[in-house]
Order: C-alpha cells, then sequence, then structure tokens
C-alpha cells in the first residue's frame, strides 16, 4: 500500500487499530496527513475495519461494501505500511529524549515493526534487576519476544508466558542473530539454562561462542563442548580436560581431520552421528567390546556395520540395535520373532507400527510403546488418540 494514495483524503474507520496504540495510530494518521473518521459522508475515500467493531460497525460495513461505491482496506495493510514508512532514527531519538518508558513498550509490542528495528528498540528498554515476567511490563515485554519469533505460535499460545519460550525459540532457530540478542537479555542472568542451550546450539556462531568462552563459567563450557559446530580452537582447548574432551567427541560435526584429532577418543567417538561409514569401520576394526557396544548406540549407523555388530552374538550389542532407530526394518521384524526382544522393540521409533500395536497389548512393554516417538507421531497423525 502505498501512503500517498491516502494524503490528504480521509477513512472511515471501524473499531480499533490492532498493531499501533490509538494514540500512535492517530498520530501517524496525522503525521501522513490522513484524515479518520467514525461516521460516514462524501468525503470518505475508503473504509478500513478494524478490531473490536461494534454491532452496529459491523452493519454499516457491510452495508457499505454490498453497495461497492466505497474502497475496503485492510486494517492489516495499512498498519504494516505506516510501520515500514517509520523513520527508525528520528523515532529513537524521540524515545530516548521523552524517556516515555510506555511508548517504548507500545512500540516494542508492534509485531508490525521489522524485526531490526524490534531488536534496536529492545536494546532501549530497562529491564531492572527483575525476571523476565517479575512485573507487568517485563512479561508483556517478555510474551512480545517470544510470540514474535516462535514458530507456529497459534498452536502453544501459552508458550509466551513462560521462561520455556526462550528455551524452544533457541531450540527452533536457525538465526544467530535472534540467538545473539537473547544473549543479551539482562533477565537471562538469572536463568543460566538459557545461556547453556545458547552454548549447545548448532548456529551458536563463532563470535557469540568466544564470548561466552570468555565467561569461563563450568557449565557455559560444558554447554559449548557439546555444540557440534565448536570453533576449531576450542576443541583443542578443550581435549585437555577429560569430561569435555568426551562432549566434544561425541557431539562434533567431524571431518578425517577432527576425526584423527579425537581417535583417542574411542568409544565416545563411536558415539558420534557425524561418523562417515570409512570412520564407522576404522572403529568396528579396533576390536574392542566397550567400541562395538558405544557403536550399537549410534543412531546413524551404516547398515553393514549393524550387521557386521550382530553377527558378534553379543547379547548386549544385539539389544542396543533393536532400539536403534538406525537398524532397517527388516532386521527389526526377524528380531520380533524372539520374544527376549520384545522390550528393545517397543522402545525403538522404527519399530514398525503393526509390531508397536501389539506390543503395547502386553502390560510389560506398554509404557515403553505408550513413550515411543515413532508410536505418538503415528497417533498425532492418524488423529485417532491413545488406544
Amino acid at each position: 500500500m502505498n501512503l500517498q494514495e491516502l494524503k490528504n483524503k480521509t477513512i472511515l474507520l471501524f473499531g480499533k487499530s490492532r498493531a499501533f496504540s490509538k494514540e500512535e495510530f492517530d498520530s501517524q494518521m496525522q503525521y501522513h496527513g490522513i484524515g479518520i473518521t467514525k461516521e460516514y459522508d462524501e468525503s470518505v475515500a475508503f473504509v478500513v475495519d478494524g478490531r473490536m467493531m461494534t454491532p452496529y460497525e459491523q452493519n454499516k460495513s457491510a452495508e457499505l461494501y454490498e453497495s461497492k461505491e466505497l474502497t475496503f482496506v485492510k486494517m492489516e495493510e495499512l498498519e504494516s505500511a505506516l510501520a515500514k514508512a517509520i523513520d527508525e532514527d528520528t523515532l529513537l531519538m524521540s524515545l530516548k529524549l521523552s524517556h516515555d518508558r510506555e511508548r517504548l513498550k507500545v512500540f516494542i509490542l508492534n509485531s508490525m515493526l521489522s524485526d531490526r528495528l524490534f531488536f534496536r528498540l529492545l536494546k532501549m528498554y530497562s529491564w531492572g534487576s527483575e525476571d523476565f515476567f517479575e512485573n507487568d511490563d517485563n512479561r508483556d515485554v517478555s510474551a512480545a519476544f517470544i510470540s514474535r519469533f516462535y514458530e507456529n505460535i497459534e498452536r502453544n499460545h501459552n508458550v509466551q508466558y513462560s521462561t520455556t519460550g526462550f528455551i524452544h525459540l533457541i531450540a527452533q532457530t536457525k538465526n544467530s542473530e535472534l540467538l545473539q540478542e537473547i544473549s543479551t537479555l539482562r533477565p537471562l542472568q538469572l536463568h543460566p539454562k538459557i545461556e547453556i542451550a545458547i552454548a549447545m546450539s548448532d548456529y551458536c556462531d563463532t563470535k557469540l561462542q568466544e564470548r561466552l568462552f570468555k565467561k569461563g563459567t563450568a557449565t557455559l563450557l560444558e554447554g559449548l563442548s557439546l555444540n557440534k559446530n565448536l570453533k576449531r580452537g576450542f576443541v583443542e582447548e578443550f581435549l585437555k580436560e577429560k569430561a569435555l574432551s568426551s562432549n566434544v567427541a561425541r557431539s562434533l560435526k567431524l571431518n578425517s581431520e577432527l576425526f584423527e584429532l579425537l581417535e583417542p577418543n574411542l568409544t565416545d567417538l563411536a558415539l558420534n552421528e557425524s561418523l562417515t561409514l570409512p570412520m564407522q569401520e576404522e572403529l568396528f576394526a579396533y576390536k574392542q567390546k566397550e567400541v562395538y557396544q558405544a557403536l550399537s548406540y549410534n543412531n546413524s549407523l551404516d547398515v553393514s556395520i549393524i550387521q557386521s555388530l550382530l553377527a558378534l552374538d553379543d547379547r548386549e550389542v544385539q539389544e542396543a540395535l533393536y532400539s536403534n532407530s538406525s537398524t532397517p526394518v527388516e532386521i527389526l521384524e526377524e528380531a520380533y520373532k524372539d520374544e527376549k526382544n520384545h522390550e528393545a522393540l517397543a522402545q525403538n521409533e522404527s519399530t514398525p507400527i503393526d509390531i508397536l500395536y501389539q506390543l503395547q497389548l502386553d502390560s510389560r512393554y506398554e509404557r515403553f510403546v505408550k513413550t515411543n516417538a515413532g508410536y505418538g507421531k503415528h497417533i498425532q497423525t492418524q488423529n485417532i488418540g491413545w488406544l
């Protein structure tokens, strides 16, 4: 929408604005030279349906729409155009000089503003020493942050009123900038688990990793050691400490150079799901029981390695493989013929659904089946509820 088309014209507004407060909406319309009226007359050029329309307004809007004499404009389109036309620097300077906390919050809550402007406004907001949801203002701002970036918020709208919403955002996002913005929120100091989640994220970029590393807390270093895209310099640093080197060997996205560097951590390395087939074959060739067992729990095994492990005739290795989602269906179907494999199969999300149906009829395995991700996904897909 081009606001110039509305300049020096009058719109008939039914209801209220959505994204802007009434005061801010009126101010923006006045700035752009657009008149507003609540009653129809010959000066009206456009009609806008807003929120909270009265029954009278709804009827009048329908009547005017049927007459086809006026152009109707969606409130979302109008507010989006107003938001795009905002001069960011002028707005920020105005807010800075006025110290108007309420007006600042109104803009932060405006979902029509760009993410860039949202982040700039957020940097001006003072959280005080209180938590995300400890007072009304912080709660509103936190909810606005979560709802702006949370995927499918309409399916889980209550999450915006909980600190777990930030954890969900971190798990969902592939946006390094968003992680950076979350990491700077003052109340984060009250929630070390959120910062750890950022450190573990695949999309925690090198710059953010370096900042978190400099903090040097044990929990943050542990979180970073589980990051599969860990900066190379940190890999070598973490190898000096046993627990951290174990995490790195299990988690790091491997290439041939890193595989060689981490090879002293054989058992942990065998659990790494980025192992290529040649890497898996090399580990298998060590002929160590602990390595065999670790490989059998790896959910990205090649079928040739699975077959080689099964041929060892090691009961612990077999049980792990029968609960391993990378094991081919035909092997799982064959394993079902032996009752001693049923518990492992009940826990495997790759077990065919018809076998899971059979296993859930047995009280010994019912709990495992009902917590099986594959079974749950099938039930949700079919929309038939829990049995």
